[in-house]
């Protein structure tokens, strides 16, 4: 069973059910499956099965027609950020080498972006295509997500049909949905997190709400009463951020709202007990993961009050532990690396030989690159980050990627970046410049705005006279910390 399939079921069963809402916009399940089949017959006519289809994940119902629509006709899709830069989607297509780009792309570059618009077939379907014997099949890749690398080139994480339905299954067995759920989506669904998310919900036949972003309280709230809105995902800069604009506001939905899922970032405690104290009832999940292993762990802030600080234990059919750098099993309370196994784990890397995808595991485990340890009760306690990814409010950041740009800068010898506290992000990016005259930095703030997304800009400088390195030259950046 794939997730495209329960859609088609769920259209059967109870097709006037409203599965989208996006404004004054509704969609049954009978429509969405039409239009999916739609884009379905367009993507037939244009491509082959197994070519690469780069989704621009912007927030609309377009894109959500044309995401299964291109998996119905066998395509794999690449979600990318419509904000993407032009370096990065260079280089995600230089690896995917997809067959089309669609969507909307503020930094299209060199290439031809085909508007969702023109993503649906002028054949009568009832002639030409019918796909409900044609469901994708368990094995087959459905998506490739790039991660920002460490190494700064990003790799292509391959998740099969299978590791989408296994990962949905872990999330909602966890939080606990169901039909009668109707779920706001403010998050970005280029990432693994918002279209978790989209899934999750249609798996389970829920209603979604379709929002912008959290900018808009007065939209916000607005929907959340006009749609009797029961659940929705958040990063913890998004609470930060409603509690800052709205105050204790959200209080007034206590009795409405069954679950909030959020994301894995840092979240100060005073924040998770504040908004305990105004959703008492509320099912509030936080989860660990990774776009590799999306919801690996999971917390439950009233059920797990003595242990807010960990990221709880492992997600239902999953299995986690704790390894030494040569790979073997440490006892409780022991640190070393968080490994994952589990069905929701990727299948490969986009183009990396078996071998070299293999050297991520420790048998069936996946190496997190996640310092930590397992205490007596099942609870994970993570310690540090071995790798050097910052992450911005939920959003991750390769170091590397803004350092290119600032080397680039006239005065800017080399630079170096990692992730410093902030109290409403969690981290934000500090760049420290090894300059050959004095710099604006200001000026260099206005530069980096047109090749990068706003978030990946440094919100400190630091002029320093060297760079940490090792004797082999390579750049110690944690010694920056």
């Amino acid at each position: 069973m794939t997730i495209e399939q329960l859609i088609y079921n769920h259209a059967q069963a109870t097709p006037q059910k409203i599965a989208l809402i996006s404004g004054a916009i509704e969609v049954s399940y009978e429509q969405l499956w039409k239009e999916i089949e739609l884009a379905a017959a367009w993507f037939s006519e244009n491509a082959e099965r197994g070519d690469r289809v780069v989704v621009s994940a912007s927030k609309n119902i377009d894109f959500v027609y044309t995401y299964f629509g291109a998996h119905m006709a066998g395509m794999i899709c690449v979600p990318i950020d419509p904000e993407t830069n032009e370096t990065r989607l260079k280089r995600i297509v230089d690896v995917a080498r997809p067959k089309l780009i669609v969507g909307e792309l503020r930094n299209r570059g060199e290439y031809d972006v085909i508007p969702f618009s023109d993503c649906k077939s002028e054949y009568s379907l009832s002639v030409n295509y019918k796909f409900t014997d044609t469901f994708p099949k368990e094995d087959d890749v459905a998506d490739l997500l790039f991660t920002t690398g460490t190494t700064g080139l990003p790799k292509g994480v391959a998740l099969t049909f299978a590791n989408q339905m296994a990962a949905a299954d872990n999330i909602n067995t966890f939080i606990g949905n169901c039909a009668d759920d109707v779920e706001m989506l403010a998050l970005p669904i280029s990432h693994s997190f918002g279209l978790g998310r989209l899934r999750c919900v249609f798996t389970k036949g829920e209603t979604l709400v379709l929002l912008g972003s959290f900018a808009s309280m007065k939209k916000f709230y607005g929907e959340m009463e006009r749609c009797h809105v029961t659940g929705f995902g958040m990063v913890p800069a998004s609470w930060a951020y409603i509690l800052k604009m709205s105050g204790e506001k959200i209080g007034q939905f206590a009795d409405q709202l069954k679950y909030i899922e959020i994301g894995s970032a840092f979240m100060p405690l005073e924040n998770k007990q504040k908004l305990m104290s105004l959703l008492p009832n509320t099912h509030i999940c936080m989860h660990y993961g990774l776009t590799e292993a999306s919801r690996s762990a999971f917390i439950s802030f009233h059920n797990d009050q003595e242990h807010l600080m960990s990221a709880g234990k492992a997600s239902p059919n999953t299995d986690i532990a704790v390894f030494s750098e040569q790979g073997e099993s440490v006892g409780t309370n022991e640190d070393g690396e968080i490994c994952v196994k589990g069905g929701h784990v990727c299948s490969d890397y986009w183009g990396m030989p078996k071998e070299e995808f293999k050297k991520d595991f420790f048998g069936d485990y996946f190496r997190t690159g996640d310092w930590g340890h397992i205490d007596e009760d099942g609870y994970i306690y993570l310690v540090s980050r071995k790798k050097e990814i910052i992450n911005v409010g939920g959003k991750k950041v390769s170091p590397i990627e803004v350092e290119e740009h600032l080397n680039e800068i006239d005065g800017i010898e080399e630079s170096a970046c990692v992730g410093v506290h902030d109290d409403v992000l969690g981290e934000v990016v500090k760049a420290f410049c090894v300059c050959s005259k004095e710099v604006d930095f200001e000026e260099v703030k206005k530069i980096l705005f047109k090749k990068i997304e706003t978030y990946k800009i440094p919100a400190f400088f630091e002029v320093i006279q060297e760079l940490p390195k090792t004797q082999n030259g390579k750049l110690q950046r944690l010694l920056l910390k």
